[in-house]
């Protein structure tokens, strides 16, 4: 399977996934900075002109990050991140739409519009006004997912590593690298980033 691949969170997720559950890729990168993955060349792979993006061994392509991780859950044979019953996939998707919605979106809109906007004014509407809040939501929903891991749960939705968790750790890396570092007082947030980082696949 080959990976069009990127710099950046989106990429980073499947990269970190894929490593999590032994799924073998092919990654060639697209210049994200020059704008390729905007360019004929690339919208005919993607035609949503976004990364990363799977090319199956079957020849069709799959994009948007959890379709990707879903499907490489299913095909890789390694250890599941989605879940091994209805009830654990069930609670994977739940956690990993929250995280999503409520977290990685306002946090990589917030990078878009403010230190992000020389790149992406060009390419995309941005709401400079909106920046702020959007940094501020992202902040407020991270101290209430922290609030609920007080019940001791090692990961996100649990006792057993998931998509949300990738998700949300490799948003929370770039956000750390684009002036949004992420609180380091939140007494539960904190050591599960650093157990995150711990794990190999953090580096892939």
């Amino acid at each position: 399977m080959k990976l069009y691949n990127s710099m950046g969170p989106n990429p980073h997720v499947v990269r970190m996934f894929a490593a999590e559950v032994g799924a073998d890729l092919q990654l060639e990168d697209v210049d994200l900075m020059s704008g390729a993955n905007r360019q004929a060349d690339y919208l005919q792979i993607n035609p949503a002109g976004q990364l990363p993006c799977l090319e199956m061994d079957n020849g069709e392509r799959i994009a948007e990050v959890t379709a990707i991780c879903e499907y490489l859950d299913e095909v890789s044979g390694g250890p599941s991140l989605i879940g091994d019953t209805p009830e654990e996939r069930a609670n994977t998707r739940m956690w990993t739409r929250r995280v999503d919605l409520n977290i990685c979106e306002p946090l990589a809109n917030g990078f878009r519009y403010a230190e992000g906007l020389p790149i992406f004014k060009d390419r995309m509407i941005t709401i400079p006004e909106a920046a702020e809040g959007l940094k501020s939501i992202a902040r407020e929903k991270l101290a209430w997912l922290n609030g609920l891991m007080d019940d001791g749960r090692e990961f996100i939705g649990g006792s057993k590593i998931s998509l949300a968790d990738v998700l949300l750790y490799c948003m929370l890396a770039f956000g750390n690298q684009v002036g949004q570092p992420f609180d380091e007082s939140l007494s539960n947030i904190k050591p599960w980033f650093d157990r995150m980082t711990a794990r190999a696949s953090a580096a892939a």
